[in-house]
């Protein structure tokens, strides 16, 4: 039995796995909205008071930078600690990750069903990426060695926004007077788009109904909204804010793909990807994706891909554990076998 957790600014989700004749399947998953707890702790608590399972391993992505098996959480007041989790959970190792570094695990536990094609690159061998966009900007990678693709942590969604059109300069003067610095995280994220629709607002690039200013007031998250109303197309400052977010979004995957050179594929994962399907799947994201220069035609032969499967970060974190657990078994018996 794995535990296994997929720890967002927004929500937590834990879940269990079973092994199975080689394979992972989930027995039972519990989301927790973030803020309502004190730390993940108080949650895999609560979890295990309910469940009353034996668990032989567990792994948690992190939104956040992992260093010595602890983790600040982005976005989000909570200090995470392996060793506080092993003592909780009665086990010698709990593994912590990045949270992105679980969903690129997960990629290669996924079925072809769980993906959509923004572009019809086939995947082949090589390196990949993945960019989710969500209560921040979580990118990660997959190093092929020939054999196999290990994910690795990165924490390029704060690297420096570069402008490549005059709105997007404007943009970004407009945040850079508000924030100091700008990332592509305080554009390509919810809060993100919010700053957008704000910066479209303010310039009086676009008008703001009073209808839509009085409905932002009353809700928690108003990034929602205006992704649902960008989306279908009933107020132009909702629908300019989501498509200049999208046109971000796609040149920094772009840029990823660069980095990393991931011939193998670029992925979109997480649940505001799957939201904004309708608009990654219009042409600018991929003009933004494939708006390289000379190396046009490299980025024009690498698949994207927008992960459909939700559960991909949970998924991810139990493979890893997995496979930690089983090459720790192995190691433990090669050695009983040379003693």
């Amino acid at each position: 039995m794995i535990l296994a957790g997929d720890i967002g600014g927004t929500h937590t989700r834990i879940a269990l796995f079973h092994e199975e004749a080689g394979r992972l399947s989930m027995a039972v998953d519990r989301t927790y909205p973030s803020r309502d707890h004190q730390g993940l702790e108080d949650i895999v608590r609560l979890f295990m008071s309910n469940e009353h399972a034996e668990v032989e391993a567990a792994c948690f992505g992190v939104a956040g930078p992992v260093l010595h098996g602890r983790a600040n959480i982005s976005n989000l007041a909570w200090t995470v600690d392996a060793a506080s989790l092993a003592k909780l959970l009665g086990l010698e190792n709990v593994w912590l990750i990045n949270d992105l570094v679980a969903h690129a695990s997960g990629i290669d536990g996924l079925q072809p069903e769980d993906f959509v094609p923004l572009n019809p690159a086939e995947p082949g061998e090589g390196n990949a990426a993945l960019i989710a966009p969500g209560t921040g900007l979580g990118e990660a990678g997959l190093l092929w060695d020939g054999a196999r693709r290990t994910p690795f942590a990165s924490e390029g969604g704060h690297a420096d926004f570069a402008p490549r059109t005059d709105l997007e300069i404007d943009l970004h003067k407009y945040l850079r007077a508000k924030y100091g610095r700008v990332s592509y995280e305080r554009i390509v994220s919810g809060p993100g788009l919010k700053n957008v629709y704000d910066f479209l607002r303010d310039s009086r690039l676009e008008q703001e109904p009073a209808a839509l200013r009085d409905e932002l007031s009353q809700v928690a998250e108003p990034q929602a909204l205006i992704s649902h109303y960008g989306i279908a197309g009933k107020y132009p400052i909702c629908e300019r804010a989501l498509e200049t977010c999208v046109g971000v979004c796609g040149a920094e995957a772009g840029n990823l793909a660069l980095r990393f050179l991931a011939v193998a594929g670029v992925f979109l994962s997480g649940g505001v990807s799957l939201r904004i399907l309708p608009k990654l799947q219009e042409p600018l994201f991929m003009q933004a994706f494939l708006d390289k220069g000379r190396l046009r035609p490299l980025l024009e032969k690498i698949p994207v891909r927008v992960v459909r499967n939700e559960a991909v970060g949970l998924i991810g974190a139990a493979r890893f554990a997995w496979l930690k657990a089983t090459f720790n078994r192995r190691q433990l018996t090669a050695q009983g076998e040379s003693a």
